[in-house]
C-alpha cells in the first residue's frame, strides 16, 4: 500500500484544486481526484478509491448540513436511495475483498478499467445533463410515486456499485438520473437529497476499503487540508464564473483522463 509519512504539500494542493471545482461546478470530486492521484501521484488504484470515498464523506457531510439547514433535502428520496445502496455497497465490498485476498492483480485492473468507463459516462453526463433530462422527461413524463420510488432503489443499486469500485458517480450521474425521475421538484432540493445520501453511501464504502488496508491517513489529511479552503472559494467565485465555459472544460477533462484510464 502507498504510505505517507507527512502531510504532503502537493496533495494539499491538488485537494485545494479540486476543491475550487467542485465549488464552481458542484460536481468532480471522485471524478477528478482518483485518476488525480493514480495518474500524476502514482498512488494504487485501491488506495486512491478508499481514500478518496473517506475524503468525499466528510466533505459531504459539510454540504448536508448546509442544505439540511435549509431544508433543501428530500429525506424520502436519501432514504430510497440509501435502500438500493446500502445492500449493493457491501455486496460490492464483499466481492472485491474475495478478489483483493485471492488475486489482487485482477481486483486492480476491476478498479482501473470500472474508472475509465466511469469517467467517459459522468463526461457525457456532464456536458448533455440538459438535454439528456430533457428527451428523458419527454419520453416518460412524470412518473407516478410508486414507479419514482423503485426507480430511485435502482438508482442507489447502481450507485452504490459504482462508488464502491471507483468512488465516481454520486455526483453527476446520480443528480442526472433524479432530474428525470422528479422532473417537477426543485432542483436545489434534489442537489441537496443527492449529498445527502452520498454521505452514508462513501461513507460505508470507505470503511469498507480502510478494512481492506486500502486507506491512506496522511494522504487523506493532506486532501481535505487544501479541499475545504479550496470549496470555500470555488463556491464564492461560482456566481461569477460562466457554467457554459466550466461544464465543457470539466467534462472534456473527465473524457480525456478515462481514455488515459483505458488504455
Amino acid at each position: 500500500m502507498h504510505l505517507l509519512t507527512s502531510w504532503n504539500l502537493l496533495y494539499a494542493l491538488s485537494g485545494l484544486l479540486v476543491g475550487v471545482l467542485v465549488g464552481l461546478t458542484g460536481v468532480g470530486g471522485g471524478s477528478l481526484m482518483t485518476p488525480l492521484l493514480v495518474l500524476l501521484f502514482g498512488v494504487h488504484p485501491t488506495t486512491a478509491v478508499g481514500t478518496d470515498l473517506l475524503y468525499a464523506a466528510a466533505t459531504k457531510t459539510v454540504g448536508t448540513g448546509v442544505h439540511g439547514f435549509k431544508r433543501t433535502v428530500q429525506w424520502n428520496i436519501v432514504a430510497w436511495l440509501a435502500a438500493g445502496s446500502v445492500p449493493a455497497t457491501i455486496l460490492t465490498l464483499w466481492i472485491l475483498s474475495l478478489q483483493a485476498k485471492h488475486a489482487a492483480a485482477s481486483a486492480n485492473a476491476l478498479i482501473t478499467t470500472a474508472l475509465g468507463w466511469a469517467l467517459l459516462v459522468t463526461s457525457v453526463a456532464i456536458l448533455f445533463r440538459k438535454t439528456i433530462v430533457a428527451f428523458a422527461v419527454r419520453r416518460t413524463g412524470e412518473l407516478e410515486p410508486r414507479r419514482a420510488a423503485a426507480f430511485t432503489i435502482l438508482l442507489g443499486a447502481i450507485l452504490g456499485v459504482l462508488v464502491s469500485l471507483t468512488s465516481v458517480g454520486a455526483g453527476a450521474l446520480g443528480m442526472t438520473v433524479l432530474l428525470i425521475l422528479y422532473p417537477q421538484m426543485d432542483v436545489a432540493k434534489l442537489v441537496g437529497s443527492d449529498i445527502a445520501h452520498a454521505v452514508p453511501l462513501t461513507l460505508l464504502a470507505g470503511l469498507g476499503h480502510w478494512m481492506m488496508g486500502s486507506v491512506d491517513w496522511m494522504l487523506l489529511v493532506s486532501l481535505l487540508s487544501g479541499s475545504i479552503p479550496g470549496i470555500v472559494i470555488g463556491s464564492l467565485l461560482a456566481a461569477r464564473t460562466p457554467d457554459g465555459v466550466l461544464r465543457p472544460v470539466l467534462a472534456g477533462t473527465l473524457l480525456l483522463v478515462g481514455v488515459k484510464m483505458l488504455t
